[in-house]
């Protein structure tokens, strides 16, 4: 579209942690030290592109998570910027579970590093608990005019109070400030959108070219290191034993492999084994788990062993466009039992290409899987109840899959016709998040 501008601002700092690499691996005692530092001079070039007139006739400042929240703070304190008051600003909630929190003062990774002659409220931009640290979220949420996360059900849940229900938002201690955005009317719930092209002609189109696709990828992955990686090493030899025939069931999973994503799996039932193991051996010989995504190695670990144990599963560590395309397309359904789901885009992109969805009813998953209509769906209180029930539902799609074809393709079919609209999102945009006072 010849009406949207895009501009790139580059720095070396930028590139800190090497070409690519948006985030950086800090010591566990400095989280967010790098990152931090390089979003803080990411937002003052921002609001100095701004101030020398850079971007023309701007209405809107629409800020994105903990990495842009740094402009409202410049926004609301640094005189050198105030031309950014006379802006609306909308900050969006992608995931409430990464804060970015750093001091205050002290080292150079802090507030008073970057912007040293700031003259703050301190209680207006300090981490509920860690009053010494700055909070760019709490800060953003506190100063910004809208308020937006990326589904209905995932505003609601962030009201919760953050002992008791942080694990299903992942963000402690900012409900207090959530409640008096909403009470203020000034936080709204969204749904993203998904896009929907004309089907293309993939080039993996059945069960054998995915197969051959598999094992040819994973030679190049291991190419890739000095040292042979466990994962790639027993997902070798898993692909090694599978046939040319098509698994009775497919089950697939694409995503990052993070605490969020598989910390449910990992969960423990009331007979002490993981959950993922719990579903594996209810899936038996009848059907395959296929599970691509690489992140936190101690969850990766989990995934090997998982993989060592049930013959019915295999992790591919690493990800491909092409592969995750033909995941969408092929599988009968796709596993994502996230502890906590702002939004989600991989059932959105399962369910366009006609495959039902297995979820934790929470956040977007919420808002776009419906339970026995399009999809399958469970919810409970405690982590271990969500853990029995996740086996039991998995049970029940596996029931409807082998035994009542004709109530599967009516699922298939239903997955299919949703349509989560960019459109709608940006019309709701218009309407909540920039309307004019």
């Amino acid at each position: 579209d010849e009406r949207i501008r895009h501009y790139a601002i580059d720095h070396p700092l930028f590139s800190s942690c090497g070409a690519g690499h948006i985030y950086c691996d800090d010591p566990p005692g400095r989280p967010f030290e790098t990152d931090a530092s390089k979003f803080a001079l990411f937002s003052i070039a921002v609001a100095e592109a701004i101030r020398q007139g850079a971007f023309t006739d701007l209405e809107i400042l629409h800020l994105h998570d903990w990495h842009a929240a740094f402009l409202l703070i410049l926004r609301q304190y640094d005189p050198t910027y105030s031309a950014l008051k006379s802006l609306r600003c909308v900050y969006s909630i992608h995931n409430l579970a990464i804060q970015g929190i750093r001091p205050f003062a002290g080292p150079e990774s802090s507030l008073q590093g970057w912007f040293p002659k700031l003259a703050y409220e301190r209680k207006r931009l300090a981490d509920p608990d860690w009053s010494d640290c700055v909070n760019p979220v709490a800060a953003a949420i506190r100063l910004a005019d809208s308020v937006h996360t990326v589904s209905p059900s995932y505003a609601a849940e962030i009201l919760l109070p953050g002992d008791s229900a942080s694990d299903i938002h992942g963000g402690e201690r900012l409900d207090a400030d959530l409640r008096a955005a909403k009470a203020e009317k000034r936080l709204f719930g969204i749904l993203n959108g998904c896009e929907y092209p004309q089907p293309a002609a993939g080039e993996i189109t059945d069960w054998p070219n995915l197969l051959r696709r598999m094992r040819a990828l994973l030679p190049l992955w291991i190419s890739r290191s000095d040292n042979l990686a466990s994962a790639h090493y027993l997902a070798t030899q898993a692909l090694a034993r599978l046939a040319d025939t098509r698994p009775p069931m497919l089950i697939t999973s694409v995503g990052r492999i993070t605490e969020q994503k598989l910390g449910l799996m990992r969960q423990p039932t009331s007979k002490g084994v993981p959950a993922l193991h719990a579903a594996l051996a209810v899936l038996g010989d009848r059907g395959l788990m296929l599970m691509t995504g690489s992140g936190d190695p101690d969850y990766e670990r989990f995934l090997c062993e998982t993989m060592a144990l049930h013959d019915n599963f295999i992790f591919l560590r690493g990800y491909s466009d092409e592969l995750a395309e033909a995941l969408y397309r092929l599988g009968d359904l796709f596993f994502m039992p996230s502890s906590f789901e702002p939004c989600g885009i991989s059932q959105m992109l399962a369910m366009r290409a006609g495959q039902p969805c297995l979820v934790h009813a929470v956040g977007g998953l919420r808002d776009t899987v419906q339970d026995n209509a399009n999809g399958f769906s469970f919810r409970a209180k405690t982590p271990q109840a969500r853990a029995q029930a996740m086996v039991k539902t998995l049970q029940r799609a596996l029931k409807m899959f082998l035994g009542n074809p004709a109530d599967w393709q009516k699922l298939r079919k239903a997955a299919a016709a949703e349509r989560f609209s960019w459109a709608d999102s940006i019309d709701a945009y218009l309407r909540q998040l920039y309307r004019q006072e």
